[in-house]
């Protein structure tokens, strides 16, 4: 009984060639919890994919992933003086935020992050004139820039890149490789016309790996099933039953990453309405679920526990079976299945 992922393989990996087509010499990303698959599956199908090089978010992410990829291993993360070092081949390639950043890493293979409109990190406009010596002690890949996903204030893209390419070239600057993200197929396109003689590479996680959202599903095993009548006191707070129906035990709680949710930006008015709405069901300890029986999305009778879910199920709805498997609408990015099954 567990919390699985299923994975229609021939379908995933179809958009996965989709995507390489859009963009010639991508470069995949896998970092966190390897987008819900795991770092070992997503190492393997980069491999397949032909891959030359490898994005992870962190020293110790490339560490472990080392052994699965025989490629290059590119940390996004950049390096900071005084970071615990951690060993790795010399196909790791650093990345570098500031000209600081540079002079703790001589001889090492690194990309350079250019600052965005982001404002995360970066080197700055003001810096390209200390940079060109700087580079000189190590073995420059090229350059990144990290754009954001939304221009709310009408700009463009593509504009943004080429503004930092002519800074980098009147800095005098090499500019054989650029690595880019969140940038559309078309966006990048235009980039590589007008700078043929740079190779633009598009670093891609999240549409490689998820932009075909029928092609996997997580399902979570029904372990028990209690019928309770209104009134009756359940669960660790004792908590009474507000109608009659069924206690169902679903695989998945929150070591699995069930009832965890990152932030979301709300665009518009219903979409803050709907968030005021849960928020203020949530005081009044009415939380839904991400599993679906009946056709509905179940509320939670209690807060997930570490390996399960308890959810309500009201008697109009059919009852769920021991064994049965309940959909389960989970964010890849924070989950963690038991099993992974390719179908």
């Amino acid at each position: 009984m567990a919390l699985t992922l299923y994975v229609d393989t021939a379908r995933w990996r179809a958009h996965q060639q989709q995507v390489l087509q859009q963009f010639p010499g991508l470069v995949p990303v896998c970092k966190g919890n390897g987008y819900g698959f795991g770092h070992e599956r997503l190492a393997d199908e980069a491999t397949r994919l032909g891959a030359d090089l490898l994005a992870v978010g962190t020293t110790y992410e490339a560490a472990r992933i080392k052994d699965f990829f025989g490629g290059d291993l590119l940390v996004l993360t950049p390096f900071r003086h005084g970071e615990e070092p951690v060993p790795l081949p010399d196909r790791a390639i650093r990345s570098v935020s500031s000209v600081q950043g540079l002079g703790g890493l001589a001889g090492a293979r690194v990309v350079v992050e250019v600052m965005s409109s982001m404002k995360r990190h970066g080197v700055t406009p003001e810096e390209l004139p200390m940079l060109a010596s700087a580079i000189e002690n190590v073995r420059l890949e090229g350059f990144a820039i990290h754009l954001p996903l939304d221009r709310t204030d009408g700009t463009d893209a593509v504009d943004e890149v080429i503004g930092w390419m002519d800074r980098l070239r009147t800095a005098r600057l090499p500019l054989h490789t650029m690595f880019v993200s969140h940038l559309k197929a078309d966006e990048l396109h235009r980039l590589q016309a007008q700078f043929p003689q740079t190779r633009f590479r598009a670093r891609i996680g999240t549409r490689l790996w998820l932009g075909d959202h029928d092609a996997t599903e997580y399902r979570g095993s029904v372990l028990d099933v209690t019928r309770v009548a209104k009134g009756d006191r359940f669960g660790y707070r004792q908590q009474k039953a507000a109608s009659d129906g069924y206690l169902v035990v679903v695989a998945g709680g929150t070591s699995h990453g069930v009832g965890l949710e990152s932030p979301k930006a709300l665009h518009g008015v219903m979409p803050r309405a709907k968030g005021v709405a849960r928020a203020g069901l949530a005081t009044v300890n009415r939380n839904l679920s991400p599993y679906v029986w009946g056709g509905k999305q179940r509320w939670f009778a209690e807060p997930p526990h570490m390996q399960v879910s308890i959810l309500f199920v009201p008697s109009d709805a059919p009852e769920p079976k021991v064994g049965e498997e309940l959909v389960a609408h989970l964010r890849h990015t924070t989950t963690q299945f038991d099993r992974l099954v390719d179908r």
